[in-house]
């Protein structure tokens, strides 16, 4: 995975590589030969045929309501890209500002679980897959177990986190599985030095050490599983490949997915000067290789996907939701001024009033180069799903 990047619509992928073409399809991969595609790009009718009979083309169906929700809107760190910050902040460098602060209380969790019932029925589905967020989510660890509890009620099949892990101690992680809890995303900016220059408490001190020790003492005490998310940026693609002896030891590879992803410039006070080059595309592959020979799974490449949450204006299949009951379109827009579309006491606005507010969780993406992007994510892809074959992982 490069980062976030959306597509229009859920479609199959053809992609060049050193062995033919590989195509795409719905949670399938096949390697095409070179005569099976035309110059055009063009798959062969008896190939397209067997493709189609083989399912390769079928759209993918949402099985699962899914919500979102900031349980708190406040973080405990001061990461300069987070498309969270407002401004610069006042004389502290590491403490941005930030978008208004929100805390999930009680009688909102009431609320959230009514519309989340009646948002299901309409939609005609009967599990929930719910991901709670922030700010920093275990700022709030009672909201947190509270709507992991509720949500089991309406038919929470998995839940997740996305968290720095500053604040996951064994004790909450044990409480957080019992509630519900399947696995957490920690995101980690590169090598031990890099990530505590940017990943950085109020005070300026670093994280890597307390982010790692949390992980390995909460995978000892629970089943939960964990998204190892590994920003890229110029400042930190150098010394990546320094990460895997850093974790070598601490962390169990086995219950752990890890994903290379682009850092925006969405924040205040960071800025990416990392271009999409064949040189960086080599990174990305020698590190998605790297996390594989350590033992770490990596997500496959996948088809052209929309997000089920924010590619449909008005929420059909999913919410996002601040700590105070407001919808936004996306987890992007979450907390920020102008960018509401609804409540949950009073459902969505009408799509066309709040059409220019409907922005979707790519959209950082969508204004780079979408050529460019395609073109980097296509050689990496390519690249690695030879390996994959290669090596008997695919």
């Amino acid at each position: 995975m490069i980062g976030t990047r959306l597509d229009e619509t859920d479609s199959p992928r053809l992609v060049r590589s050193d062995r033919g073409w590989w195509f795409i399809g719905n949670q399938t991969w096949t390697l095409l030969r070179h005569d099976q595609v035309g110059p055009d790009g063009t798959i062969n009718p008896e190939t397209e045929g067997f493709l189609r009979e083989a399912g390769a083309y079928r759209p993918r169906v949402p099985r699962s309501y899914m919500i979102t929700v900031l349980t708190s809107t406040v973080c405990n760190l001061g990461c300069g890209y987070c498309f969270q910050n407002t401004g610069a902040g006042d004389g502290n460098p590491f403490r941005p500002d930030r978008i208004t602060r929100k805390r999930l209380t009680s009688p909102m969790i009431d609320k959230i679980i009514d519309f989340t019932r009646e948002r299901m029925d309409a939609a005609g589905l009967d599990r929930l897959y719910l991901l709670l967020f922030g700010g920093e989510p275990l700022l709030n660890p009672k909201g947190c177990l509270e709507l992991l509890t509720r949500t089991g009620e309406i038919g929470r099949g998995y839940a997740n986190m996305a968290t720095n892990g500053v604040l996951l101690n064994r004790k909450l992680a044990i409480d957080l599985e019992a509630a519900g809890l399947c696995g957490a995303q920690i995101t980690l900016d590169g090598s031990r030095a890099d990530h505590d220059s940017v990943r950085v408490k109020h005070s300026g001190a670093g994280t890597f050490d307390a982010i790692v020790k949390n992980v390995a003492r909460a995978t000892e005490a629970t089943d939960l599983r964990w998204n190892l998310r590994v920003n890229v940026s110029h400042h930190n693609a150098e010394r990546i490949g320094e990460l895997f002896g850093q974790l070598d030891g601490a962390i169990d590879p086995a219950r752990s997915t890890m994903t290379f992803a682009w850092v925006g410039d969405s924040g205040v006070g960071y800025a990416n000067d990392l271009r999409h080059q064949d040189s960086v595309a080599d990174r990305f592959l020698d590190w998605s290789i790297q996390a594989l020979e350590a033992g770490y799974r990596i997500a496959r490449p996948t088809m052209r996907t929309t997000c089920q949450t924010c590619s449909d204006p008005g929420g059909r299949h999913g919410a996002v939701i601040n700590a105070d009951g407001t919808l936004y379109s996306s987890w992007q827009s979450a907390g920020k001024e102008g960018w509401q579309v609804g409540t949950v006491d009073s459902g969505y606005l009408d799509v066309d009033r709040v059409r220019n507010r409907w922005v979707t969780c790519g959209y950082e993406y969508q204004q780079a180069d979408g050529t460019q992007v395609a073109r980097f994510q296509d050689s990496v892809d390519g690249r690695l799903l030879d390996y994959l074959l290669a090596s008997d992982r695919l």
